[in-house]
Order: structure tokens, then sequence, then C-alpha cells
């Protein structure tokens, strides 16, 4: 069973910010949230090799259109969805009319 915790985006560059601010060490930040050095300094360089890309337009415009897309997705999945049991309904009931015409005729 994995019992490791996994930290949010938000809770990572909390952790990271902190170290940033040198307000205090590196192990006393991890014993605060119960993190090893190690990931940690793996957070704080995986920052620092990306902090750029928060000015970068195109990557904001990327993150933007692939919201939309996904909003899309969902959207025609629901559809698709409620298509899909309209088509049973109906399937559903040209059988039945088909047997009461079967019980006239």
């Amino acid at each position: 069973m994995n019992n490791r915790k996994k930290y949010t985006p938000a809770e990572k560059a909390k952790i990271v910010l902190e170290v940033l601010r040198e307000e205090d060490t590196l192990a006393a930040i991890a014993n605060k949230y119960d993190v090893c050095q190690q990931l940690i300094s793996r957070w704080k360089s995986e920052f620092l090799a990306n902090m750029s890309t928060v000015f970068d337009k195109k990557t904001n415009e990327t993150e933007k259109l692939k919201q939309e897309h996904e909003a899309e997705k969902e959207a025609l999945v629901n559809k698709i969805g409620q298509l899909t049991m309209d088509i049973d309904w109906l399937k559903k009931k040209q059988l039945e009319i088909l047997e009461l015409r079967k019980k006239k005729g």
C-alpha cells in the first residue's frame, strides 16, 4: 500500500516560497510540513527551472485552450450520454407499439 502523502501544486509552491524567503532553515521547514529535505530541494529546483513560464503568454494561452477543450469535451460526452438514453427509450417505445399493433391486428 502506498502511504505517501500527495501534495498539490499550491502546497508545493507555499513550501518552496518559505524556503526562498530564508526566514527558517530547510530542516525546520521540512519538519514543519513533514516533508523530507531532499524532496523540498527538488521542488525548489523545479520551481527555479520553470519560473519563467509564469510570464510566458503562450503557456497561459495553451492552458486556457486546454481548459476550454476539456469543458467542450465534457459537454459532448454528456450530450452523447443523453442521446444514448433517448435512443434506448425510443427503441423501447417502438417495441411496445409493435406489440400493441400485433395484439390489435
